[in-house]
């Protein structure tokens, strides 16, 4: 049986990656996992990149989320698994097996018994009486991940788009076509808002907003009691439009990340700049601000750029002549020579923890900023955006120096330019940079 695992995620640190890392031999086996960004701002979205066979942006929150991730699938079966969840080893051989049962019992969805990560005494009952009213019920919740039939969950349009209670919606409308394979095997959740929050209180917090739902009130009234605050149905998915335009290097080895070259080796540091380049790209289609082109050095004819191009259809154009704040000056010139009441958004390739929802933020801010920075954390900046021509901000930088950054802000001041400035993020330059972002992505188990 052919299984997607669906993932959900916000701002999940550096956990992700043992949590994705766990799956990589069910995905050796065939299963294909897809996660779902709300518009992370940490390093959920690199980590993702990395661990994962599709990452997907969608409208925070999990309903929705979760119904992007099944979109466009042709595997047998859906896995909607929590962040904080971890499956037993032989996870997708038992939903295999559940799902292919034959009458008189057969089922189309089902979902596994649970047990909370945590010492204390008092979880062990909770999780015994969740498992116990599971199966009595034929409600199963998010945290004991559900699988459903692909073509079942199509039929039924999915999750409901609603703020909370998604999981009891969903489950209602499944018991309806065959009661649910509750399988015994454990999965494992992490006990954090019991810790957090008590116990006792976060038992009749449930408690309150379960029956709350039972008698009719509405899901976005009760996401907000329970601290939880999607993005609203009625906003865009993308937010206001700001072209983005990618500076980045050809991966030539001996050419391409140098300073990398003493730890990678010239083809090592030629390979990551492929990586960075390729990441930096889809982010910013996944951001879809706005058009992207990717200006190209040395040229565009070389021939990473033009499978670039021939897989993305992005436009593809050569990198100007002369130092860094030449280049990025004369991008700025091309833009609003065409595009005149557009915003650009600029970046590099450097950067490899930017994420979709940073551009986004960024664009959000040039409505009301003449300019917009992402600082860097070695006193430079990973994107800066315009939404008018401000010529003087590339004068007088010294490139490539700890100066880049105050110095861009006494030329921003000089000019009369009005500017915001976003939570810092940092560059991979140096052999430490290099290690820095290993360490991020593949910790140590």
């Amino acid at each position: 049986m052919r299984l997607r695992i669906v993932m959900p995620v916000l701002n999940e640190g550096d956990a992700l990656a043992r949590r994705l890392q766990a799956l990589a031999p069910l995905r050796a086996r065939g299963a294909e996992l897809v996660v779902v960004d709300g518009g992370s701002t940490d390093a959920t979205w690199a980590i993702a990149c990395a661990h994962a066979d599709q990452v997907r942006l969608a409208p925070r929150g999990r309903a929705r989320q979760m119904n992007a991730g099944a979109q466009g699938c042709t595997a047998d079966a859906l896995l909607f698994l929590h962040a904080d969840t971890r499956l037993p080893d032989a996870a997708g051989r038992l939903i295999a097996r559940a799902l292919a049962a034959a009458a008189p019992h057969p089922h189309d969805w089902g979902r596994f018994d649970v047990r909370i990560d945590s010492a204390l005494p008092m979880l062990r009952v909770v999780e015994g009486m969740m498992n116990l009213r599971s199966r009595l019920s034929g409600i199963a919740t998010g945290d004991q991940a559900m699988f459903v039939r692909r073509e079942v969950f199509e039929a039924l349009g999915g999750f409901a788009p609603i703020a909370l209670m998604e999981d009891l919606e969903l489950s209602a409308r499944l018991r309806r076509r065959s009661p649910p394979a509750c399988l015994r095997e454990r999965v494992v959740t992490s006990g954090r808002r019991w810790e957090k929050h008590g116990v006792w209180r976060t038992i009749l917090l449930m408690w309150r907003l379960r029956a709350a739902y039972f008698f009719g009130a509405r899901p976005d009234a009760l996401a907000r009691q329970y601290g939880y605050v999607p993005t609203p149905a009625s906003a865009p998915t993308g937010g206001p439009t700001a072209a983005v335009a990618i500076l980045a290097k050809a991966p030539v080895a001996g050419l391409a990340k140098t300073r990398l070259i003493p730890l990678l080796g010239a083809a090592g540091a030629a390979r990551a700049q492929r990586r960075f380049a390729r990441r930096t790209l889809v982010t910013a289609l996944a951001a879809a601000p706005g058009a992207v082109t990717l200006w190209c050095a040395p040229d565009p004819a070389h021939r990473f750029f033009r499978a670039v191009q021939r897989s993305t259809g992005v436009a593809c154009l050569p990198q100007p002549d002369g130092d860094l704040g030449l280049r990025m000056g004369r991008v700025f010139d091309h833009h609003f020579a065409q595009q005149p009441h557009a915003p650009l958004l600029l970046v590099g390739t450097d950067c490899p923890v930017l994420t979709p929802a940073h551009l986004q933020q960024a664009a959000q801010a040039l409505a009301t900023h003449d300019v917009v920075l992402i600082p860097a954390e070695d006193g430079g900046y990973v994107l800066i955006g315009m939404r008018r021509s401000v010529p003087p901000v590339f004068e007088g930088v010294a490139w490539s120096t700890p100066q880049v950054l105050a110095q861009t802000r006494a030329q921003l001041r000089l000019a009369g330019a009005s500017w915001l400035e976003l939570a810092p993020l940092w560059d991979v330059d140096e052999p430490p940079d290099w290690q820095r972002l290993q360490a991020l992505l593949h910790p140590p188990d």
